[in-house]
């Protein structure tokens, strides 16, 4: 026992309240899932009375408006109620039309559904966009800008050799880490670079690369030096992706694809496979990650390649200057998903 004055403070103390802590914690975000679980259930419950009435009775705009107007007499303290907002619990339970409490989007905030459903997706988009943000715990504009960025069409998209290196079903797995193109917009670059300024930036916003990248992506190394009888080697980039438990060799050309820019990749997989890889590990790919390529020119060097791995293309100019320059700022964006999550203090 310690003596502090008066108070005998028993030595495991600390880790009783580091516990403690932790579990109040716990219970604390336990009790704001629950909260929000029961809100999107209200909201879609709602929008579901909605469609129905339309479908029944003919309700049109005007009734929804009333309808806005008496919920907020009655309930003048709750958010969510306005006109608008109706509007997007007749959208959700359209696009919906099962009881959400099971899916991927019922455990999303609000703020969320109002994105998913903004942006006009098709039905498997919606629920691949929802069940990643709830997986990996997207922000709200980590969503948008996932969305916009055509994360779901660019991702598996590199041509590869994965199916005949690898076995199923983790050729499958292999393929969807490997996107095409890269959008390494967030770059601020334009116009034609050298690979080892690339490569710099790619290092000096590392956040925005591994979010690129994707999921399950951890950094490992730059220029990772390999010493092979005296002579030395680097490869540009490495990973580890630990959702797979795998390296991922990623090399950098600023040009367009050639067919012996495979041998190099293959070469630095060999080594990484010779001297890194653990017994518990997943077979090491590459990714070469190109200015541009042709894709048969692609597939007939990836056919005679012995190692797995894809080629992708980069782009980080989407838009002109003048067109970019237009675009609202993100806190111009935040600030109208703001407005779309709570617009009844608008109103």
């Amino acid at each position: 026992m310690t003596d502090s004055g008066d108070l005998a403070i028993p030595d495991d103390y600390g880790l009783l309240l580091d516990s403690l802590k932790e579990r109040v914690r716990s219970a604390q975000a336990q009790a704001r899932r629950t909260v929000n679980t029961q809100l999107i259930s209200l909201y879609w419950s709602i929008g579901q009375d909605i469609l129905t009435r339309q479908e029944q009775d003919g309700w049109g705009s005007g009734v929804i408006g009333r309808l806005a107007q008496d919920l907020h007499t009655e309930f003048p303290d709750m958010k969510g109620l306005s006109r608008s907002n109706l509007f997007y619990m007749r959208g959700f339970a359209a696009a919906w039309p099962e009881p959400i409490v099971q899916q991927a989007v019922g455990q999303l905030p609000w703020g969320h559904i109002t994105v998913l459903l903004d942006k006009k997706l098709g039905h498997d988009a919606r629920n691949w966009y929802a069940a990643a943000a709830v997986e990996h715990g997207w922000s709200r504009n980590v969503l948008m800008n996932m969305i916009m960025n055509k994360t779901l069409e660019r991702s598996g998209a590199a041509p590869s050799n994965f199916a005949r290196q690898l076995v199923a079903p983790d050729s499958e797995l292999a393929q969807q880490i490997a996107k095409d193109p890269y959008n390494f917009e967030f770059l601020g670059l334009s116009g034609e670079v050298a690979e080892r300024d690339l490569e710099q930036r790619l290092m000096d916003r590392m956040v925005e690369t591994l979010r690129e990248l994707g999921p399950g992506f951890a950094f490992v190394g730059r220029q990772v030096h390999f010493d092979v009888d005296g002579d030395d080697f680097y490869l540009d980039l490495l990973f580890f992706h630990v959702e797979q438990l795998r390296y991922v060799v990623i090399e950098l050309k600023t040009g367009k694809f050639k067919p012996d820019h495979i041998g190099q990749l293959q070469f630095y997989i060999a080594l990484v496979e010779d001297r890194l890889r653990r017994e518990a590990h997943a077979p090491t790919v590459g990714i070469l990650v190109c200015g541009s390529h042709k894709d048969h020119t692609v597939r007939y060097a990836l056919n005679q390649a012995g190692s797995p791995m894809a080629v992708s293309s980069y782009t980080y100019e989407t838009l002109p200057s003048n067109e970019k320059a237009a675009l609202p700022s993100e806190d111009d964006l935040s600030t109208a998903l703001d407005w779309a999550q709570n617009p009844a203090s608008q109103d």
